[in-house]
């Protein structure tokens, strides 16, 4: 009869000592998971949009690269009416490649012809008349830029006018910047548009400017960017 007793009492010992091991190990099992699943929302909270919808991640918006430029389309010489100005095309290239702001400058009344004929007709009487033709749109805070790549299509061996009244109007916040002249053309390259911008801006470094064919702008744009791309790698800015 002891001996009964004595296995009983023995069984319930061992049935208590294995509920309490199987007790402690679920325990530990759900402690493990519960710190895996905190360690996953911590690194999802880390990369969660922010309320502006860009991720969490910082980056900056000091951006000191501007791209000036002015460009017209309707009929163009040699390939017809287009939608898109050739100096247009160059610019949004150059942004591409360095990550440039832009700003186009645009004529106040827009009194261009959209022919070719009367276009060169009225360009010529503005440089004639060395007039300064009135832009329209809010010019960029031009002190946070180092680097400012300006642009137009060559008019009469020179910068279309209307350059000139930016370069005088905006004259101050040219000054003391690294300037890169761009050109669009039909058969007169750079036209000098280099020495006439250090000529209209004296207190800012001019470096060499780069001419691109208009026609190419329409008909080869990947010949385009390739010349663009290069041209940008030999800069030292």
């Amino acid at each position: 009869m002891m001996k009964i007793k004595k296995c009983i009492a023995l069984l319930l010992c061992l049935t208590l000592i294995f509920a309490l091991f199987g007790c402690s190990s679920r325990e530990n099992g759900q402690t493990e998971t519960q710190t895996d699943e905190e360690q996953e929302g911590n690194t999802q909270e880390t990369t969660e949009p922010s309320d502006d919808g860009s991720s969490g991640e910082q980056t900056s918006d000091g951006n000191d690269t501007l791209v000036i430029f002015f460009s017209r389309t309707g009929e163009q010489y040699r390939v017809g009416v287009i939608d898109k100005g050739n100096t247009a095309i160059v610019a949004e290239m150059i942004a591409d490649a360095v990550g440039a702001d832009t700003f186009e400058i645009v004529s106040a009344d827009d009194h261009y012809p959209m022919t070719y004929t009367e276009l060169t007709e009225v360009a010529k009487q503005e440089q004639n008349d060395n007039a300064r033709p009135a832009y329209t749109g809010e010019v960029p805070d031009l002190s946070r830029y180092k680097t400012i790549f300006i642009g137009a299509p060559v008019w009469w061996g020179d910068w279309p006018m209307i350059l000139y009244t930016f370069f005088e109007n905006n004259n101050d916040g040219l000054s003391g910047k690294t300037l890169i002249p761009f050109s669009t053309h039909e058969g007169s390259g750079l036209s000098g548009f280099d020495k006439k911008l250090a000529a209209a801006v004296p207190n800012s470094k001019v470096l060499t400017g780069l001419a691109i064919r208009g026609e190419d702008c329409q008909k080869d744009q990947s010949g385009v960017k390739t010349a663009v791309d290069s041209w940008i790698a030999g800069l030292e800015y």
